[in-house]
């Protein structure tokens, strides 16, 4: 055993004199050109191409990189054996992976394999500067095989900064937001204010025939995949709903289903507060891509019916915020130019001014679909026209799922919950009842049980259906003795019409007998 150490060791001193002998003779630059060479003989016989992303570039921060973390953080990092460091930014919604220094990761696109290596590395001492740059010197590596170089190349790098901008996106907390102030800006020239939008309503909880809730989900993927379409069919890429309906059908909750759906942020634009077509117009400029515009109860906001229409009377003059926040008085010759038309309107949502920005969607909501302009409601304005009806046998099976528990009905206990099931099955189209209300009764008695759950509520459909038919046979009994006193008024018209007619008739008559003795006289002369 002491004979191997000293082997060991003498070796170990050969070794050092031979690298101090190099040191001696070989200079510094010497050594770092052979160095050099020999990694450009080595990747010149290598299979592989390799390319640095630096985090800075210059100066400022390298776009790629950051993409790059965020899309190795979510797509192939987690599922791989490597060392990962967990971070989540500020008013991120969710957590995200990054690679551990000098760790490998494999990822795969168009059917090529290619490898990640993350590389850091202490930085040099650096001199005076207004942007001190960071301590550590980080980058990612990629490693591709030749072959597949024109394959790659930009085509993967343009689907790592697609993603990356999809994630960033979902991770980032949606907002709603609404225009308070009209068409005023605040301090960050933005006449829009945000709050965080936190509605859990979800295509899973909506109560809805879940046929027509498919078609829904559908044309929303189609839309939000549909960049390459609409750019090849040369169409602004928007998309317009109409949600029609009762009150207490889930207008709203179909809006926020859908922002939660595609992970959009909410617009309510509130038409009372803006003056003119030109505010109008700013804040649909100052929207953001991805985003739901909601008009809710348009028949309601402003008077949009007024093509061949008088004027009416002028309201009295009220101060309002400006454009330039100031504070302008309303009135005279102005006040028609400040107010919100129809034609206004339909620019703002099918106008050259509503391209100013992709993947848009426009939601009007009203009770009265009738009382529209049926200029707002074509295609290209309104392409799909939603219809939220009363509650279905279908939609009450999606609320007793969410306020009672019950999936399928194999979960009921014994024949008297089956009769019970059955029983709303047959009187839930009868009485005409909207969701709300029968999530109200659900909600109130949740603590009673199932059982007396669904049983109140079947109380309550038989009520109401019975109520409808009271009404209805009231409102045809009143419209038969309508009908009746129209006949007897009728009567009594034609009765004192009668004698009019008949002394009329005499009178020509008088008048022509008279005419006929004048011209027999005029003979006999």
């Amino acid at each position: 055993m002491k004979e191997y150490w000293t082997a060991l060791a003498s070796l170990m001193g050969a070794f050092a004199f031979l690298q101090g002998v190099l040191h001696a003779v070989f200079p510094a630059e010497l050594r770092a050109a052979v160095a050099r060479l020999l990694g450009r003989l080595t990747r010149g016989l290598s299979p592989y191409c390799y390319f640095d992303v630096t985090e800075m570039d210059g100066m400022s921060t390298n776009e790629i990189y950051d993409a790059v973390q965020l899309y190795l953080s979510s797509t192939a990092a987690p599922a791989s054996g490597a060392r990962l460091s967990l971070s989540r930014p500020l008013n991120a919604s969710s957590f995200t992976f990054g690679l551990a220094a000098s760790d490998r990761v494999s990822d795969s696109f168009a059917g090529a394999a290619v490898t990640w290596e993350h590389v850091v590395a202490p930085r040099q001492g650096q001199g005076f500067s207004w942007r001190p740059l960071p301590e550590e010197k980080r980058r990612f590596t990629l490693r591709i095989r030749r072959g597949d170089r024109d394959k790659l190349l930009p085509a993967y790098l343009d689907h790592i900064l697609a993603a990356a901008a999809e994630i960033r996106r979902r991770s980032k907390d949606r907002l709603l937001y609404t225009n308070a102030r009209g068409g005023a800006m605040d301090a960050r020239g933005l006449p829009w204010d945000p709050v965080p939008f936190k509605h859990p309503s979800t295509f899973d909880t909506l109560a809805m025939d879940p046929a027509r809730k498919a078609a829904i989900m559908a044309d929303l993927r189609d839309f939000a995949g549909g960049s390459a379409f609409y750019e090849r069919t040369g169409r602004a890429w928007k998309r317009g709903y109409l949600l029609y309906g009762p009150p207490g059908t889930g207008k709203s909750s179909m809006i926020a289903a859908m922002a939660n759906f595609l992970g959009y942020d909410v617009y309510d634009l509130e038409l009372t507060e803006v003056g003119s077509n030109a505010e109008l117009r700013k804040l649909l400029m100052k929207t953001t891509s991805k985003s739901i515009i909601v008009i809710e109860d348009i028949d309601c906001s402003v008077d949009l019916t007024n093509r061949a229409k008088p004027a009416a009377a002028a309201p009295a003059p009220r101060p309002r915020p400006g454009i330039d926040g100031g504070i302008e008085q309303d009135g005279g010759a102005g006040a028609a130019a400040r107010s919100i038309t129809l034609s206004g309107l339909l620019n703002f949502t099918d106008g050259l001014w509503s391209c100013c920005g992709a993947e848009r969607i426009f939601v009007f909501t009203t009770n009265h679909v009738e009382k529209l302009d049926p200029a707002l409601l074509r295609s290209g304005r309104m392409d799909m026209h939603i219809f939220m009806s009363y509650c279905t046998f279908p939609a009450l099976r999606i609320l007793l799922k969410n306020y009672l528990g019950i999936q399928s009905d194999g979960e009921l206990d014994g024949g008297a919950e089956e009769a019970v099931l059955r029983g709303l099955e047959e009187w839930v189209d009868a009485a005409e009842i909207t969701p709300a209300d029968v999530s109200e009764v659900l909600i109130k008695n949740r603590r009673s049980g199932k059982a007396e759950a669904m049983r109140e509520l079947l109380g309550v459909l038989k009520d109401r259906a019975a109520g409808k038919r009271r009404g209805g046979a009231a409102v045809a009994e009143t419209g038969k003795e309508a009908g009746g006193e129209n006949e007897e008024e009728e009567e009594e018209k034609r009765a004192l019409e009668s004698p009019k007619e008949g002394k009329e008739t005499a009178g020509i008559d008088s008048c022509g007998d008279g005419h006929d003795e004048v011209t027999e006289a005029k003979k006999q002369v």
